[in-house]
């Protein structure tokens, strides 16, 4: 059964957000510290004075309520997904997945245009199990492999039998994932903040790619031994952060801040995030209370992030700064007939350089259907 709904967060629960933020103890910080020991106290202060003061919840409910929205239950598990129909008889489907720490607002800006052009696109956008408005996964197991079967299922119940997936971030291993479950269904894939890694345990971690790519590929498990804090926690102890981050706005402000902002001064390349869009993201998160089990996809997800299967779905690659994909890597399990490195934009591609996501999957699609 799959039912309407409607986002309608209770005054009461916006109120206590904000006396919440108002109430914040704040912790020391080391003279000129900056980003170093992470998230800067004075960007945070900004930030937090913003989320209590000028950013108004409701306007975004609002923006987000003109997206149509459904609620269904699929293997036990309840699954929120915007589903927005062209009126182009030709249209094609288009399955959205979005990432952590992200919502599928992230995917508000792009809907139209996605929408209305050339090629048109029916658009499927889920919340991620255990991610804002599907709410809290209830069991253990929900894996990248089992939410791609969800989403294979949900396609299906909603009449679409061939269609285009498209994500980024974890999105970028569920997508491929559900051409790995459902083939038959995926006329293509299209992914961007594409998650490519070795595992450094192998025998020949690096065998097969050229000096570039063993340089870009050891630059970035640097710069990643560098950030990879959090994913170490929410892939081992993601309960023990959940409590924080259900009981302090601040808290789970902070947590989420840091993959949103390119804060190294000497190679800020990203494209600024919209700070309503990233507030709108972590306002979803404290409403619906979900923190805590969206980081457990972490500790789910297991060997994911080494890719699996070989995907033989004609896929396309779309490369943005602060991306560490390669080619090489991407080929060994992505059938890659489209790759495409961008100077503009960054991992939140949909909030960051959205004209260009959206030509690049036209383009993709476009070519699939010549």
């Amino acid at each position: 059964m799959i039912e309407p709904f409607r986002i309608a967060v209770p005054q009461t629960h916006v109120d206590d957000l904000h006396r919440r933020l108002e109430r914040a103890l704040w912790p020391d910080e080391l003279p000129d510290a900056g980003w170093e020991y992470g998230v800067a106290a004075g960007h945070l202060r900004d930030l937090a004075r913003r989320w209590r003061g000028t950013y108004d919840w409701r306007a975004h409910e609002e923006r987000l309520n003109e997206l149509p929205q459904f609620v269904t239950e699929i293997d036990g598990q309840n699954v929120h997904f915007a589903h927005v129909r062209s009126t182009d008889p030709a249209a094609v489907p288009l399955l959205l997945t979005h990432g952590w720490p992200s919502t599928f607002a992230d995917f508000a800006g792009i809907v139209e245009p996605l929408v209305t052009g050339d090629p048109a696109f029916h658009l499927v956008a889920p919340s991620l199990p255990g991610f804002g408005f599907s709410g809290p996964t209830r069991e253990r197991g929900w894996d990248v492999r089992r939410i791609a079967r969800a989403w294979a299922e949900l396609m299906h119940r909603l009449g679409y039998e061939r269609y285009v997936v498209q994500g980024g971030d974890f999105g970028s291993l569920i997508s491929p994932e559900v051409a790995r479950v459902a083939p038959e269904h995926v006329a293509g894939v299209h992914v961007n903040a594409l998650v490519t890694a070795v595992d450094w345990t192998a025998a020949d971690p690096t065998a097969g790619l050229d000096p570039d790519d063993v340089a870009r590929l050891q630059a970035g498990a640097a710069e990643w031994a560098e950030r990879a804090g959090y994913a170490t926690i929410q892939s081992t102890r993601p309960q023990t952060l959940a409590y924080a981050l259900t009981d302090s706005p601040l808290g789970l402000l902070a947590w989420n801040l840091e993959w949103f902002v390119d804060y190294d001064p000497t190679r800020a390349v990203q494209t600024p995030v919209d700070p309503d869009a990233f507030l709108t993201d972590v306002s979803i998160f404290w409403f619906t209370r979900t923190a805590g089990s969206a980081a457990r996809l972490y500790k789910e997800a297991g060997s994911a992030f080494y890719g699996g299967k070989r995907v033989e779905v004609p896929t396309a690659v779309a490369v943005f700064p602060g991306d560490g994909a390669l080619r090489a890597l991407a080929e060994r399990s992505l059938s890659v007939v489209r790759w495409t490195e961008y100077e503009r934009g960054g991992h939140f591609a949909s909030l960051q350089a959205p004209d260009l996501l959206v030509a690049d999957i036209q383009a993709f699609v476009r070519g699939l259907q010549q």
